[in-house]
């Protein structure tokens, strides 16, 4: 009896233990932060496991999945995916299989459509019967993660969009990671230039730039500069080279300040440079000859006028009778002879002279290590093959003076003086005889335009002499006479033939142009030391006796005596011979005219004269 008690007391005891124990599970599966499920394992009849059934959740589970025990106790989980709007049981079935005959612990994530909430989800076998899960609500963490991600992303379409290349170096394992557009950059792709490594970037590296882009590295590790942006070049898959602008910045140190993590990006800035070395071509070159201007030699000089030059020779050349041809053929014939001058200077130069337009029709030639006779070699060269040109039939003719610097401690504004003086008493003598030989040129130019005016020229011109002649001039004044009425139209060489051969009445803008003719042949007769005499004359033939001719409005005898005369046998050979828009006279039509002009538009004294020649004349 003693015995059968103390059985029933330990028997007793023990159950109270189990049920206190079961007790205290159930109140840990209860109460514990973390959602948990049970399922009984449902097995085919060839032992295999099929389908899983609820047997139990805790209040967690269900607040996590917004689902109630009453909801899911005896069914299978099927139905527990068709609550959170998911279709993925294929997962749960091959992780629960893998639980169930690998004995391990298995984990997948879980989305609930429903709650828009991810969980974690992790599945054990305590026997063969039960399947246990529990399950953690990591949806901040997701949504952090894909917030990161779809930032990455952002990040990656900006930089793919803005075609960057990206780069990062970990200091410590020399591990590079670069983005495909880095390799494109280059012509590559990113397999083509495998393993990447500190040697595949120095040999990319022009060899010009290596040092200088080695030198910023060792101020950026040493923490001298923040960060760094340079341009340099770097090679191409087909051979050109690249320029590339690089931004880095080391991100990360280590405790005794060394670098540890760096990144960067790559951009191809070709385009840019070639913009820019465009600009600054265009910004130091005359846009005319291509020859370098003022301001390249003023913010250049200091580099050129230095000892490894030596000797430096300074050579000035100036375009002979460019003023003449630009009055008299026009800006564009003008614009041609320079640029067949510098055509011919540029042909006998070598790359490393320095060839600037300082002035409207004058160049400075800076050529390093020449010795005074090489320069004089070249200049004879200039002028050899100068005389075989022409433009618009006027010969190229250049004047040159040089002089050569020798000593680091000479002056160049005292060497460039010197080669100017010596380039301006060569012109003095070359630039008269070709501005004579532009004048002849002019004259048969003019009458090639308009045989109307080769022949008005040479009548009016026989005109003028004959009155010369009964006014008592000598043989020297009478000449000159002839020959300014020859070219007192030699300023129509400036004006639009279609306007000089018009053959109806000149409208009010077309008479303006040709009332200039006058102060264009002056111009050009002026720059002339043969015809400056007869400038004057050709400038005021068209002043009158009561001064309100042109172009200065001249009156009476403030006009010289030639201009007066070469304004009556104009006015009378017009006549006789007709205009493009007016009919001739007869030479007792052109009498009586004259007759009315005396003392108004003409000089009465020379009208009387002319009408004592009238008739010899025709």
């Amino acid at each position: 009896m003693t015995k059968s008690v103390s059985l029933t007391r330990q028997t007793y005891t023990a159950n109270k233990k189990n049920g206190f124990y079961k007790d205290l599970y159930q109140s840990l599966f209860l109460d514990l932060p973390i959602g948990y499920a049970f399922f009984e394992i449902i097995y085919d009849e060839d032992n295999k496991p099929y389908d899983y059934k609820f047997i139990g959740v805790n209040s967690i589970f269900e607040e996590k999945t917004g689902l109630k025990s009453s909801e899911l106790i005896g069914k299978n989980i099927s139905v527990f995916f068709e609550c959170i709007g998911n279709k993925s049981t294929e997962r749960l079935m091959l992780h629960a299989g893998r639980a169930i005959y690998r004995g391990k612990q298995q984990e997948f994530e879980l989305y609930n459509k429903n709650m828009n909430k991810w969980y974690k989800i992790h599945l054990k076998v305590p026997d063969t019967k039960f399947l246990v899960t529990y399950l953690i609500d990591i949806t901040k963490e997701k949504l952090h993660m894909l917030e990161l991600e779809n930032a990455r992303r952002r990040m990656e379409n900006i930089i793919e969009a803005t075609d960057i290349g990206t780069w990062e170096l970990n200091m410590q394992t020399g591990e590079r990671i670069y983005n495909e557009r880095w390799a494109s950059l280059l012509g590559y792709n990113l397999e083509e230039l495998s393993p990447i490594n500190e040697y595949t970037w120095r040999r990319l590296v022009h060899p010009d730039d290596l040092q200088q882009e080695l030198a910023k590295d060792a101020l950026l590790y040493n923490k001298k500069i923040e960060c760094y942006d340079d341009e340099y070049r770097m090679k191409h898959k087909d051979g050109h080279w690249v320029w590339i602008q690089d931004k880095g910045k080391v991100i990360s140190w280590s405790e005794d300040g060394n670098p540890l993590l760096l990144s960067g990006t790559h951009t191809d800035i070709t385009a840019k440079r070639n913009r820019q070395e465009e600009v600054l071509y265009l910004s130091y070159r005359d846009q005319l000859t291509g020859f370098y201007n003022r301001r390249y030699l003023e913010e250049n000089l200091k580099d050129i006028d230095v000892q490894k030059n030596l000797p430096l020779s300074v050579v000035l050349a100036d375009v002979n009778g460019l003023k003449l041809t630009n009055d008299s053929f026009g800006h564009s014939v003008g614009d041609d002879l320079l640029k067949k001058a510098t055509e011919i200077i540029r042909t006998c130069c070598r790359s490393e002279d320095k060839l600037v337009r300082i002035g409207g029709d004058e160049f400075l030639m800076i050529m390093p290590n020449t010795e005074p006779w090489k320069a004089v070699e070249v200049i004879k060269n200039i002028n050899q093959k100068a005389a075989k040109e022409k433009v618009n039939e006027v010969e190229v003719s250049i004047s040159f003076g040089y002089k050569t610097k020798n000593k680091i401690e000479e002056s160049f504004d005292d060497i460039f003086k010197s080669a100017e003086i010596r380039m301006y008493r060569q012109k003095l003598y070359e630039s008269s005889c070709i501005r004579n030989k532009t004048i002849e040129i002019i004259m048969n130019t003019l009458c090639a335009k308009s045989n109307r005016e080769m022949l008005h020229s040479r009548r009016v011109g026989e005109i003028c002499e004959k009155i010369a002649l009964k006014l008592g001039f000598d043989e020297e004044k009478t000449t000159q006479c002839k020959l300014a009425g020859i070219m007192h139209d030699i300023g129509k060489m400036g004006i639009d033939e279609n306007i000089l051969n018009k053959p109806n009445m000149l409208s009010y803008d077309e008479y303006n142009e040709i009332k200039r003719h006058p102060e264009i042949g002056y111009r050009m007769l002026s720059a002339s030391n043969d015809y400056s005499e007869i400038a004057d004359f050709v400038l005021k033939h068209h002043e009158r006796w009561d001064g309100k001719g042109y172009p200065g409005g001249f009156k009476g005898e403030e006009t010289a005596i030639q201009a007066r005369i070469i304004a009556v046998a104009e006015a009378f050979d017009d006549m006789l011979h007709g205009m493009p828009y007016k009919k001739s006279m007869s030479v007792a039509e052109a009498i009586a005219e004259l007759r009315r002009c005396a003392g108004t538009q003409f000089d009465p004294h020379i009208v009387k004269i002319m009408i004592g020649l009238a008739n010899e004349i025709n």
